[in-house]
């Protein structure tokens, strides 16, 4: 057989054109190549070449600068219009902070089971990369002319505009929001657009200095990303929508504050001349009063050390954590609720996340703290260690800690209490978002953390002050089927209430500094188009 393959392949090799057998496998190898890449989803050539916007010639962009036109120009920026061109960012760009190695799928699904018996999962960014929209290039040619207040207002009319949007994002769940099309189309505008200018005067510790771990920590973890974000911050003033006053309240106290002395009066006067010095060399807080620009305070006595300037206190837009409407100082609206996060580990922000299932939660709800403030001595007196479903506390006794933790008791609570202490804030809130836990806010005038866009009544219950006797009522009262769904949302919320080492999407840093963008649109005038 094989004596008459070869006498085969010799009488082919001599009777047949060696350059004509050549010319026909480079054929039949180029056809073949052809019909694999007519079969694939995707034509060739989106792979080499960026696709074109394109504007349909009924949409002409007048690229003139008149501010009484913005309403026909508003009608380009449709989703259709905007999905013509994309850049895609990859989330996994930081391995090393981000990702973690599967040694194998044995070791990984045994790890997994013994984190979920333990009430601890892993955080993971998502896998996929994300799309930042982008507007067609006359728009964006149109945008750049304006003054950052006319563009603001270009934005602003189309936000208010947003429709019900085909174009769901898999990572916002609509539930947790009062209106997720107008949040998605909201922040959208503050990727492509905002613009914040720091000033770099002041030293540390009380500036430029951040502070990552403890309760008051939120102020120093934002502190620290947007000063390294690279993708919002602008060392031009001229092009910012905002202007951060780059201080810790919480540095501030330990500087400055004088032990026992209970008088907050010299960081007051401290901060009033810090932005009179800011007044004096520049000309952008004079332009608005201040109302452009914000800061980020967590700590008790952020909003009392503002009183020695008036439009630090009135204008400025003011990230706290101690967000009582009712002193005068928070304004709702203008002002932004900064949630309370504690922060044991800076370099593992995420350690200990996570909680039990619900059949694994056999307390209804659950307190330990301190005694201080005017709420949580009336709930002791009616709940303290009086109720087998009801675990409240004082400060956690030894008795008790000895057999299941701080954290443990979260993890294995139906309802963890938030009751104010001194001030209506409390690091409980979010501490019972990270253990799954559905929050109980005890705290009148309490405004809670980033409502002007979270639902709060989808993941939370706010009991008044004085209901506490009916406490338990309350709770039981509550339908099993409301219960799982809000459980539920805690656990699809928790994304937006985490630091992250390297920022992505709809985290903690980009929630809060949404809401200081929305902040300064609600502060910007439409003009209305001409007749």
């Amino acid at each position: 057989m094989s004596r008459l393959l070869r006498r085969i392949v010799a009488i082919l090799m001599f009777r047949i054109d060696c350059r004509k057998l050549f010319l026909v496998c480079a054929v039949l190898t180029i056809g073949s190549i052809l019909i694999q890449i007519s079969s694939l989803p995707y034509p060739l050539t989106e792979w080499i070449s960026p696709p074109h916007s394109a504007i349909a010639s009924n949409k002409h962009l007048n690229t003139a600068v008149h501010l009484d036109k913005i309403h026909s120009l508003a009608v380009l920026v449709q989703p259709e219009t905007v999905q013509d061109a994309t850049v895609v960012v990859s989330l996994n760009s930081s391995a090393k902070q981000n990702q973690s190695v599967v040694i194998s799928k044995k070791e990984g699904r045994v790890s997994q089971r013994r984190r979920e018996r333990n009430g601890v999962k892993s955080i993971t960014p998502p896998s996929s990369p994300y799309i930042i929209k982008k507007l067609p290039r006359r728009v964006e040619r149109y945008l750049s002319s304006l003054t950052p207040d006319e563009a603001l207002a270009f934005a602003k009319r189309d936000i208010e505009n947003a429709s019900l949007s085909s174009d769901d994002d898999p990572e916002l769940y609509a539930p947790l929001f009062r209106n997720v099309s107008t949040f998605k189309r909201s922040y959208e505008w503050m990727e492509r657009m905002l613009k914040v200018y720091i000033y770099q005067d002041g030293h540390p510790p009380i500036f430029h200095q951040p502070y990552l771990t403890g309760i008051y920590s939120s102020e120093g973890w934002f502190m620290k990303l947007m000063e390294e974000n690279r993708q919002f911050v602008t060392k031009d003033p001229e092009k910012a929508h905002l202007f951060y006053l780059p201080y810790s309240a919480h540095q501030l106290r330990m500087a400055l504050y004088v032990p026992n002395s209970h008088n907050l009066r010299p960081l007051s006067i401290f901060l009033r001349d810090y932005v009179n010095m800011l007044a004096a060399k520049y000309p952008f807080w004079n332009r608005t009063h201040g109302s452009d620009h914000f800061l980020v305070a967590c700590h008790d006595w952020g909003p009392y050390t503002l009183k020695e300037h008036e439009e630090l206190i009135r204008n400025t837009i003011k990230a706290l954590c101690n967000a009582d409407a009712s002193e005068w100082i928070f304004i709702p609206r203008k002002d932004v609720s900064l949630p309370e996060t504690t922060i044991r580990n800076p370099k593992r922000p995420h350690r200990n996340l996570g909680g039990k299932r619900v059949s694994q939660r056999p307390i209804l709800a659950f307190f330990a703290g301190r005694r201080h403030g005017r709420v949580r001595p009336t709930l002791l007196k009616y709940w303290g260690d009086k109720d087998d479903d009801m675990r409240i506390y004082g400060p956690l006794p030894n008795r008790v800690s000895r057999n299941m933790s701080y954290p443990q008791h979260m993890k294995s609570s139906k309802y963890c209490i938030c009751p104010m202490g001194f001030e209506v804030n409390s690091p409980r809130i979010v501490e019972a978002i990270y253990y799954e836990c559905v929050p109980v806010i005890i705290a009148d005038h309490f405004v809670p953390p980033l409502s002007e866009v979270l639902n709060w009544d989808a993941f939370s219950v706010i009991v008044a002050e004085k209901d506490i006797p009916k406490l338990k009522e309350i709770l039981l009262a509550i339908p099993l089927r409301k219960y799982l769904i809000m459980q539920a949302n805690i656990k699809k919320l928790q994304k937006h209430f985490l630091w992250n080492a390297k920022p992505v999407r709809y985290d903690l840093f980009h929630m809060i500094l949404h809401s200081l963008w929305s902040s300064r649109l609600n502060r910007i005038q439409i003009p209305q188009p001409s007749s």
